[in-house]
């Protein structure tokens, strides 16, 4: 994470996903957490298969864990929609995806690696993508890896535990699964 999204500020919000105030990114991911608004995409191609991202190593928390497609935090004044279609185009290379917003749901967790928190009212927004993985243009301090990846294989890997990937996925693709959410199911 370069030094401009390291200090990039974070919308705090209460349990209702009203703002409170506003801090720099790495202080409200530390000692506990301190209630903040993020976002979350999912893609999706025509197959109904889920884009994945494996974190970069470097990553400030939960690293070289695979997720969802990209995931971060609306700055002050940004919509999550418009937050995530930044990052879609920071991190993977990718204009111009329609998303919509799925729901909206609040998780606390901890990186044991790190010692840092997540305590995010997350937005989850999803969209759809046909393109080849290889033909991404990651930048390389955030993603270490994509792949396509069916709903059923997700299943399998989630049901040896998920170690493997970022707690927020796991929630998501619970309550997703759960409530039909997810639009590529």
């Amino acid at each position: 994470m370069d030094a401009t999204e390291r200090n990039r500020a974070v919308v705090l919000v209460d349990g209702e996903d009203r703002e409170t105030g506003r801090a720099e990114k790495l202080w409200a991911h530390r000692n506990g957490g301190v209630r903040h608004r993020a976002f979350s995409v999912f893609l999706w191609n025509g197959k109904g298969e889920c884009l994945l991202q494996r974190r970069a190593a470097g990553k400030y928390h939960f690293p070289g864990l695979w997720t969802n497609a990209c995931c971060s935090h609306p700055g002050p004044g940004e919509t999550a929609a418009e937050a995530a279609s930044r990052r879609l185009r920071e991190e993977l290379g990718l204009e111009g995806v329609e998303l919509r917003e799925r729901f909206v749901f609040e998780y606390r967790a901890e990186s044991k690696e790190t010692g840092l928190w997540e305590w995010e009212v997350d937005h989850v927004l999803d969209g759809t993508w046909d393109g080849d993985p290889g033909s991404l243009k990651v930048h390389p301090d955030e993603v270490d890896g994509v792949r396509w990846a069916s709903p059923a294989a997700i299943d399998a890997e989630l049901a040896k535990g998920g170690a493997e990937f970022t707690p927020w996925f796991r929630e998501v693709w619970r309550r997703g699964n759960a409530g039909g959410a997810l639009g590529g199911r």
